[in-house]
């Protein structure tokens, strides 16, 4: 029978579970993120992580201004250093990195080419683009810390949602993110043995809750409370548990996103494996984002944390029960109608015989093989139309 299997107390590396990540789809968004986080990025807490990006918007502040009206100074006593003087300051404002390419873009000049040349003369063509660029309103972000730097330039409608209120969304649901509530930083797969350990040390190897000066973004999951959503060929349990990452950037280097999904392990490069179910929201930081993260994000997320897995449960299932095909010509055509080439269609049929002993009958037989062929596709665009249209079936079998 179907059910929910959840531990009674949190596991030590003795109540580590079997999964198998052979089935569903692999995710390495969140590894992307571990691999490229210096260690002053990572955080071992959701309350560290939102003092450090509440800290920076308490020194911040935003103001509108006319783009012709931005000065651009630079000193010939330093060939480096390059400032802007904004109506009604009194101190010069030192751009960003990620600020300066904001402005180089505003007026269609290189970033790129801008940043090689000597501080004056890049200050002379920005400074050229500014005043002869068609006058618009600029929305400005600014932070003190020692000096004045200018963090983001963006058009008068950017619709700004701040770092914190992201993370202190996440905190509604996930207190501290390190196991005082159900969710937290995710455990490891120990490939050895197949066992995935829910409980791990949180350290900065292992943390999952990054912020920068341009983002920040978070992963937590349910891994001390499995689900059981059928039998594996060998009669063993299928067990999954639930997850979610969320990303968003105030200055404008990226969207604001949420991502929920069920997945059977993460490993210790953080790749995700044996993802279903995956939605994904994201929210431009347009005229009105703000209302559009109050009203819709935000209860998406809050409303994945405490739903009920049974209807997930319940869609596996009717695709393991729901027999499609009984022989090779079945097979066959069950596939081709649904768009598939007669190279791909060989080739899901034979990793599903590859992977599970057996040629494919069910939905999900069927599913899981297209999820396994696009594990292997090495262009992405390929391996999202394969793994969209596996998601199709499995929606229409539930």
């Amino acid at each position: 029978m179907t059910q929910v299997v959840t531990l009674d107390a949190a596991p030590s590396s003795a109540g580590a579970y079997k999964v198998d990540v052979s089935r569903g789809e692999r995710i390495g968004r969140v590894s992307s993120e571990w691999f490229s986080r210096p260690d002053d990025e990572r955080y071992l807490s959701l309350s560290d992580l939102f003092a450090a990006v509440s800290r920076r918007t308490e020194r911040s502040r935003t103001r509108t201004v006319e783009s012709a009206a931005i000065r651009v100074e630079a000193s010939r006593e330093d060939a480096e250093r390059l400032s802007l003087m904004l109506p009604g300051s009194d101190a010069p404002l030192a751009p960003t990195h990620w600020s300066f390419g904001q402005l180089a873009s505003l007026v269609g000049a290189p970033a790129a080419y801008l940043r090689q040349l000597p501080a004056p003369l890049a200050g002379i063509n920005l400074q050229y683009g500014l005043t002869s660029h068609r006058a618009e309103q600029v929305k400005t972000f600014e932070i003190e810390d020692g000096r004045i730097e200018l963090r983001a330039v963006t058009g008068a409608e950017y619709g700004r949602i701040y770092d914190h209120e992201l993370v202190a969304a996440v905190q509604r649901i996930a207190g501290n993110g390190t196991g005082d509530t159900r969710w937290k930083v995710p455990g490891v797969l120990d490939w050895s043995t197949g066992l995935y350990n829910p409980s791990v040390d949180i350290t900065r190897d292992t943390t999952t809750l990054y912020a920068s000066d341009r983002d920040v973004f978070l992963f937590l999951v349910d891994d001390l409370n499995p689900i059981e959503a059928g039998r594996l060929p060998d009669g063993s349990p299928d067990l999954f548990f639930r997850g979610f990452y969320c990303w968003n950037s105030e200055v404008g280097a990226k969207t604001l996103g949420i991502a929920s999904f069920y997945l059977r392990a993460v490993c210790q490069n953080r790749n995700l494996w044996g993802v279903e179910d995956f939605e994904e929201i994201t929210i431009r930081h347009s005229k009105y984002a703000a209302s559009r993260f109050a009203h819709e994000a935000e209860p998406a997320l809050t409303r994945f944390a405490n739903s009920s897995p049974l209807p997930f449960v319940n869609g596996i299932k009717a695709a393991r029960e729901k027999i499609v095909a009984r022989s090779d010509e079945d097979r066959s055509d069950f596939l081709r109608k649904r768009g598939f080439s007669k190279a791909e269609t060989s080739k899901i049929i034979e990793t599903v015989l590859a992977e599970e002993g057996r040629k494919p009958e069910s939905v999900f037989d069927f599913v899981q093989g297209i999820t396994a062929v696009a594990r292997d596709k090495p262009h992405q665009d390929a391996r999202l139309d394969l793994e969209a249209r596996a998601k199709k079936l499995l929606d229409r079998a539930s």
